[in-house]
């Protein structure tokens, strides 16, 4: 089995934009009593989530609908949607999605081969709407499951979330590989919990990504740069070959 992570590996998110997302969720905004602007709003949620930054650096994740309820309650806004497509309006916006190259034909050619996927995400949104994300845009994909860190408590590089993985798969560590692009999270990770990293080191949007950390990780892995290259490795596999 192959697991991969989400972001920078399946798909990616160009253009971020967390007061897009604000803007375009006040279009749904019910009562208003204090007449927040979606400014305010954008600049009351990035100071709450720097202070929940060091809960995910020591391995904990927030899910953002307890935020969600913090913010907009301690601003006095209501909507006139529900929480959940709430969330779902101001991901959409703030956070588009788009499939990183090459990734559909490596999910073709797994199923080809009959190896077995699944994705393990670190994000703080909900899991229904990571699925409906990876659904929409890998519409042929045969993921067994797909596990948001949101769901869980626990943020990769913990080895709670992999040794999950491997319990929902029915699989022993030796028998899976773990694609990710963070050398920590992903790579150090997964070695942690005894599987076998691939690091997905790919150049696509890598501007965005510079508050990422990229010093190559510190255990044995396979670095890989393109999709193709991954397969290739699979080749020589089956063939015998090192």
């Amino acid at each position: 089995m192959i697991l991969f992570d989400y972001g920078h590996t399946l798909l990616y998110e160009p253009d971020i934009d967390t007061l897009r997302g604000e803007r375009e969720l006040f279009r749904f905004v019910r009562d208003n009593p204090n007449n927040v602007s979606p400014e305010q709003a954008d600049a009351f949620a990035q100071e709450l989530f720097r202070e929940l930054d060091q809960a995910r650096k020591d391995g904990f994740e927030v899910h953002e609908y307890p935020a969600f309820r913090y913010i907009y309650e301690y601003l006095g806004l209501t909507f006139r949607v529900s929480l959940e497509e709430a969330e779902r309006i101001f991901f959409h916006a703030a956070f588009p999605g788009r499939v990183m190259p090459e990734s559909r034909e490596l999910l073709r050619s797994l199923k080809e081969r009959g190896i077995r996927t699944a994705v393990i995400s670190n994000i703080s949104f909900s899991g229904s709407v990571l699925t409906e994300r990876i659904n929409a845009f890998l519409p042929e994909n045969e993921f067994e499951f797909i596990l948001a860190s949101s769901e869980y408590c626990f943020r990769k590089p913990s080895p709670r979330l992999f040794r999950l993985a491997l319990r929902k798969a029915g699989l022993e560590p030796e028998q899976v590989w773990y694609c990710g692009d963070n050398p920590v999270a992903d790579v150090e990770g997964a070695s942690r919990a005894g599987l076998y990293p691939v690091w997905f080191d790919s150049d696509v949007d890598r501007e965005s990504r510079c508050g990422v950390h990229t010093a190559p990780p510190s255990c044995e892995h396979l670095h890989i740069r393109h999709w193709h290259q991954l397969l290739a490795v699979l080749d020589r596999l089956s063939q015998g070959k090192q």
